[in-house]
């Protein structure tokens, strides 16, 4: 049923269930006014005359018994005849379409009451009624009156059908009577019926109005329920989906990582060839292209470990001048490529935060700038304000209109690369900034004007203490040390990276030995053991932690190693960096591998 059906349906019900209510106070009220009738019927009253103040006698009208039985008997079963009906109605229960024929039905009924009710006056009353009869049944008709309104004024026509014929009835009874006291009460009786007709209006006007609001309060609980259901429904279907995305981006990333780790590594072993010039370029040009690829999977693998909760900062003093001057050496050839000029303001600033993550927020900062910059240039520069310094990145790019400030924060989100330049990224260096920094607990807002460039602020804290004058440099480890004749065991699953990497060592003077398993390394002949343990984490038949476990207990030491991972999923990330032992993650370039292999001893 619609709002307007189910309102109709409760005012009747409303109805129904008040004539059941009104049944046996009506039927008290019956048989109290034929008592008294009938107590007073034919009776002798004391008065005093009003002439010369003797006492004389007054006798009452005498109420035929039959009549006044037959109107008790004809009240009270049209009485019963309506509760019955409306109780055998909502008992079987009805349908908004035969709410008008029940209504119909309940009229003539209440009308039939109504006559019973005023035609007492013609059976009992006439001028010589004792008054307190004739009080009594105007007050008991008064009080029937007013039940009513209270009980039927849901249905303003149900409620006149019974006042109605009850006071037009009472009405014309004193009319008749040509007496002007009783004249005085018909008046009297026309107001009483105009004031409850209107106060019934009003009455009924307000039950009506509190159906209705109930019901649309109902309606919109209703909707919001289901509002509600869809909301969660929705958000489950975005988790599902969210889940799902991960997992794919964590399955193709370590699928692609294993091809491009090779590549790497034998661009590498080829870089040591004798090459001519023409080789030399072109062996140029394919690690630059491999480099970018393994730019965009770095970026995916720093958005990972954020979702994997592996990255933990480690805050300390650091000084903005060397990190600026080491931005500045790795990205400057960048912007000179794109021919934008790429200035840093010297500074003396020491905060304090942690060094690799701040390094790595102003580097997707900073790229993101050069990237979607076309001319002018980009400067970094830092500002003290209070006890904090901010970091800011100046560029004369594209800007950001309004509406997108927001948005560019999202992952792969990016503005002006509709053909999806890869040159350009993928859309998460600005996420990964962000979100770093709130693990930082810094600050990073955002101020663009569309056409003329922008500004990202980064609030850091003034370190409060000095600098360690025997602070460690965060410059690579060294690469100088030789590595020829170290006797170096590695183990993976995939075939062309085991190829790779043995050539690759093998050029550095390595002794490179190969398995493809815990299994196959324990076969091998092994008269004295290896130096170093270089394992893939992701092996078939377990991991690669395990794998140098079980490695280190058959060699009785405890072996220098590391692990490599292609894996990007959030619970491989956090078991592998459990598990204590050093985490490349691939694709490594040649630098990084030599750099963690001199750093671990080997």
């Amino acid at each position: 049923m619609n709002l307007q059906e189910r309102f109709e349906h409760e005012r009747l019900r409303l109805v129904l269930q008040g004539t059941i209510r009104l049944l046996p106070v009506a039927m008290m009220v019956a048989t109290l006014l034929a008592v008294v009738f009938y107590a007073t019927s034919g009776s002798t009253l004391k008065a005093v005359s009003a002439l010369d103040g003797t006492p004389i006698d007054i006798c009452t009208t005498e109420v035929s018994l039959p009549a006044l039985a037959l109107w008790c008997l004809i009240t009270l079963g049209v009485l019963c005849g309506l509760a019955c009906y409306s109780y055998l109605t909502l008992r079987k229960g009805f349908v908004a379409g035969e709410i008008p024929a029940i209504q119909q039905r309940m009229i003539v009924g209440l009308v039939l009451e109504g006559i019973c009710w005023g035609g007492l006056l013609w059976l009992g009353v006439d001028h010589n009624t004792s008054p307190a009869a004739t009080a009594l049944l105007l007050a008991m008709l008064a009080a029937n009156s007013s039940i009513a309104m209270a009980l039927f004024s849901p249905i303003q026509s149900i409620y006149l059908a019974m006042m109605l014929p009850m006071m037009l009835t009472a009405i014309l009874r004193f009319v008749v009577m040509d007496v002007f006291y009783y004249q005085m009460l018909a008046g009297f009786c026309l107001l009483f019926a105009i004031g409850q007709a209107g106060q019934g209006r009003l009455m009924g006007r307000d039950i009506s109005d509190s159906i209705r609001l109930r019901f649309e309060n109902l309606d919109l609980i209703a909707r919001l329920e289901e509002e509600k259901r869809e909301a969660s429904a929705a958000r489950e279907e975005a988790e599902r989906a969210n889940h799902d995305k991960s997992r794919f981006l964590a399955a193709a990333s370590h699928d692609l990582r294993q091809p491009v780790q090779a590549l790497q590594l034998l661009l590498e072993s080829l870089s040591w060839s004798r090459l001519d010039a023409i080789q030399r370029q072109t062996l140029k040009s394919a690690q630059a292209a491999s480099g970018a690829s393994a730019d965009m999977l770095n970026t995916l693998l720093d958005f990972s470990r954020i979702e994997a909760g592996v990255i933990h900062s480690q805050q300390r003093p650091c000084a903005l001048q060397a990190l600026f001057h080491k931005l500045e050496m790795e990205l400057a050839p960048l912007a000179d490529d794109r021919t934008l000029i790429y200035r840093s303001r010297d500074s003396e600033a020491v905060v304090h935060s942690d060094p690799a993550l701040l390094e790595l927020i102003l580097r997707n900062l900073i790229a993101n700038a050069i990237r979607y910059t076309d001319s002018g240039g980009v400067l970094v520069a830092a500002r003290r304000r209070g006890g904090q310094c901010s970091i800011e990145v100046y560029d004369t790019g594209i800007g950001i209109a309004t509406d997108q400030q927001r948005e560019i924060f999202r992952e792969f989100h990016q503005l002006g690369n509709p053909e999806r330049d890869r040159r350009k990224g993928l859309g998460l260096g600005l996420a990964t900034a962000e979100r770093l920094a709130h693990t930082l607990g810094h600050a990073l807002s955002l101020a663009s004007i569309p056409g003329r460039g922008s500004v990202f602020r980064l609030r850091v804290p003034l370190a409060e203490e000095a600098l360690p004058s025997h602070q460690t440099s965060s410059s690579p480890a060294s690469t100088e040390a030789s590595l020829a004749g170290q006797r170096l065991l590695v183990i993976d699953d995939d075939e062309t990276i085991l190829g790779a990497m043995q050539q690759l060592l093998t050029a550095w003077g390595c002794e490179c030995v190969t398995a493809d398993s815990l299994e196959g390394a324990l076969n091998l002949d092994w008269s004295q053991p290896p130096q170093a343990i270089l394992c893939d984490y992701r092996l078939r038949e377990n991991t690669g932690a395990e794998t140098i476990r079980h490695l280190r207990a058959h060699f009785g030491t405890d072996l220098p190693s590391l692990l490599l991972t292609g894996d990007t999923a959030p619970q491989r990330l956090r078991e592998a960096t459990a598990s204590g032992i050093p985490l490349l993650h691939k694709p490594v370039s040649a630098l990084e591998l030599r750099q963690a292999l001199v750093s671990i001893g080997v």
